[in-house]
């Protein structure tokens, strides 16, 4: 594709190595079932993403359609779908609620934000997401799935949703049960138990999603005319949205931009992972973040709400037989004809059937898998699923990916505490042993151990650091000589170098010389260049154990001498 090979030089976009897909009769006749089938899934959530969203159900069909079309054409992950998702549609409300006071203004943090992907793809970032723990990750997803149940709670009795996300939702459900629109609830309820109870085996000929939709909406259209609809959908192409904001909104639209952008690119990459398991193929990140945001901007031109690679869309597409980018262009030109023709039979569509819809996608999202077995986990990855879960819910997202990330980090070092503690060595030597029974080592008593070694084995980062001291301490002064021995050290970070330094001085404190011995690579780097050795003079930094064997006969010499007789 030109767009690729114009970025091939910066390799950005080079195509990781994996298994070549011969396009042929087979592989396109997969690509346009799995492209039509998914189009036919995705119709439903991609409207209610756009009511929940706060732009409206036809911002959510411009939105798939562009940011499927613009990211199945440049993306970097073979037959991912993309398009509104759980997590970018309550970031949008978001948004719309705090930081946007006009449509062309939230326009404008969807445009940032893509434009933001592009450079994080740019960047070489996108290789990290996959070291994202999966407690956070699975924390958010619950958090997120939980909002939707919570926010549809409203329209399912046919309440308008409440601005302010779950919490404001949870406060106006008693006013609104209380002033409830039995056909509304009635429609959600038949649709939700449709959504449930449809049988595995059938959609593969028909999506529960698409059958429950269509049972609400004929029930709504026939029976229950009373209850709140979509209402009217422009048809035709959507208009550009352009606008210029002031200087100073695009200030603050740098924070909300940002959080669409690492939202849409965590969960992107995530399920590109997914889709990589499905297809035997592995994705490039770096050009996916380039072609999410080439989509997000295009989405925020025709005022489509944003979106990422999605789940649901993209096990659709591979399991139903789409294998290439195709499968993603044909779903994003269905969508794309449906507007074109199709909009005003979507108008009568009941609010209740969207809300059981979305409801039954956020009890799918929720990690019930990890939640299962949450009385296995570990209590700190424990603590760090729950954190996660509950600021998602009642704070934000940002916030609560944060400080999910930050806890998880705490969790990891204190796990790569013990592991780097663990492989600590402080040995006593006995004279005897150590020097052999020369007796140039002088001491009456054959068990004495004067010399003591501290072996510092694989890595060794501020995990911990605060606690090496604390650890060898004490048997640092125990000695009259002490062997720090780093032949088998892998790593030192600058923090825990800072640390040796200390215990070196901790020794000199305690008159207790001291014997480097065994420095060598980015260890011995790191050291001399942070200057951690310039108490410890130079004859006492030797190679070998038997360096530091003639090193401390010479410290020990002295004070094994007999006194004068004068």
């Amino acid at each position: 594709m030109p767009f690729g090979g114009s970025l091939a030089a910066t390799g950005i976009l080079d195509i990781p190595k994996q298994r070549i897909v011969t396009y042929d009769l087979q592989t396109l006749r997969g690509d346009i079932f799995g492209g039509l089938t998914t189009m036919v899934v995705a119709l439903p959530v991609a409207l209610g993403f756009g009511v929940a969203s706060g732009l409206g159900a036809a911002a959510g069909l411009y939105g798939a359609i562009a940011v499927g079309f613009f990211t199945a054409i440049f993306g970097g992950t073979r037959a991912l779908i993309s398009g509104p998702t759980p997590a970018m549609a309550v970031a949008m409300a978001v948004v719309i609620a705090s930081h946007a006071d006009t449509l062309a203004e939230a326009l404008t943090v969807v445009m940032l934000a893509g434009l933001m992907q592009v450079l994080l793809g740019f960047s070489r970032v996108g290789r990290f997401v996959a070291y994202t723990p999966h407690v956070v990750v699975s924390g958010f997803m619950s958090g997120i799935g939980i909002i939707f149940i919570l926010i549809q709670t409203l329209p399912f009795v046919g309440a308008p949703n409440a601005l302010g996300g779950p919490v404001a939702a949870l406060r106006a459900l008693p006013d609104a049960v209380s002033n409830i629109n039995v056909s509304a609830f009635v429609i959600a309820a038949v649709t939700l138990a449709v959504a449930f109870l449809w049988p595995r085996r059938l959609t593969r000929f028909a999506p529960g999603y698409l059958v429950a939709l269509l049972v609400g909406t004929v029930l709504g259209v026939v029976w229950l005319t009373d209850a709140p609809v979509i209402g009217e959908i422009p048809t035709g192409l959507p208009e550009l949205q352009v606008g210029m904001p002031s200087g100073t909104f695009l200030l603050h639209a740098l924070q909300p931009a940002l959080i669409l952008a690492l939202l849409g690119s965590v969960n992107t990459l995530l399920v590109s992972l997914v889709a990589d398991s499905l297809t035997g193929g592995r994705h490039n990140p770096n050009r996916e973040l380039v072609a999410q945001g080439i989509g997000n901007m295009a989405a925020g031109l025709i005022g489509g709400v944003p979106g990422a690679g999605a789940p649901l869309g993209s096990v659709t597409n591979i399991r139903s037989g789409g294998r290439t980018r195709a499968s993603g262009v044909l779903y994003a030109l269905f969508l794309l004809a449906l507007v074109m023709g199709l909009g005003p039979y979507l108008e009568p569509i009941p609010l209740a059937a969207l809300a059981a819809i979305l409801m039954k996608v956020g009890w799918d999202i929720i990690d019930w898998r990890l939640l299962s077995r949450i009385h296995r986990i570990r209590r700190e990855h424990l603590i760090v699923l729950l954190m996660t879960l509950l600021l998602t819910v009642f704070v934000d997202l940002v916030t609560a990916v944060a400080i999910g990330l930050i806890a998880a980090g705490l969790a990891h070092a204190l796990q790569l505490q013990r592991l780097e503690l663990d492989s600590v060595v402080s040995v006593p030597f006995l004279d005897r042993v150590f020097f052999g029974g020369q007796e140039s080592a002088g001491t009456p008593d054959s068990l004495a151990a004067r010399v003591g070694m501290v072996q510092l084995r694989g890595s060794f980062t501020v995990a911990s650091s605060h606690k090496l001291v604390e650890v060898i301490g004490d048997d640092i002064k125990g000695h009259e000589v002490v062997i720090f021995d780093f032949s088998k050290t892998t790593y030192v970070d600058d923090s825990a170098a800072m640390v040796i330094e200390r215990l070196i001085g901790v020794a000199d404190s305690a008159r207790t010389p001291c014997i480097v011995m065994g420095l060598s690579g980015s260890v011995a780097d790191t050291l001399h260049t942070l200057d951690v050795l310039r108490n410890v003079p130079k004859s006492r930094i030797v190679g070998s154990l038997d360096e530091a064997r003639r090193v401390a006969k010479e410290l020990l010499a002295p004070q094994s001498a007999p006194p004068d007789d004068d």
